[in-house]
């Protein structure tokens, strides 16, 4: 790999800087695409599976299906993650 010339102090902060949010953008990007995906899975299951079993109030009960099921993943994950970073913190 070629070696680049050092860049001035106050260059290198900006690049950083500009690495970083490229950095966020990109993980953020990527979390979206992931989040919608699990939609679209959560939301055919439901559809496929819940309302063919149930005809009457199906649409409510879908939803609060969906809801539930939603809910309990962020929540987990949530969780998950605040652990991780905290053991990542005091390691």
């Amino acid at each position: 790999m070629k070696h680049l010339k050092k860049a001035p102090s106050g260059l290198k902060k900006y690049q950083l800087s500009v690495i970083k949010q490229m950095l966020k953008l990109a993980t953020t990007g990527f979390g979206l695409v992931a989040a919608l995906a699990w939609n679209e899975l959560i939301k055919t299951f439901i559809n496929d599976y819940i309302k063919t079993k149930i005809s009457v109030g199906s649409g409510i009960i879908s939803l609060l299906i969906y809801a539930v099921i939603i809910t309990a993943l962020a929540v987990t994950i949530t969780l998950q993650l605040n652990k991780l970073a905290e053991k990542v913190k005091n390691e």
